[in-house]
């Protein structure tokens, strides 16, 4: 989504108030959770959706 938008990461976290290590976490998927406020603003600034950004992964439990 960043290339399409052709924003870089270090302007995507500035203009929805992360920093770029929260970003990043965000983008590997490396977080537990994601605040709406976050998500709201990620919306705003990519002009997207929320299923463009995240896919749901199902994590089978481990015996």
């Amino acid at each position: 989504m960043l290339a399409r938008r052709k924003i870089r990461s270090k302007d995507l976290a500035e203009r929805i108030g992360v920093s770029e290590q929260a970003l990043s976490m965000i983008k590997t998927g490396k977080i537990k959770g994601v605040r709406f406020s976050t998500l709201i603003a990620l919306c705003d600034v990519l002009d997207c959706q929320p299923g463009e950004l995240f896919e749901f992964r199902r994590v089978e439990p481990k015996d």
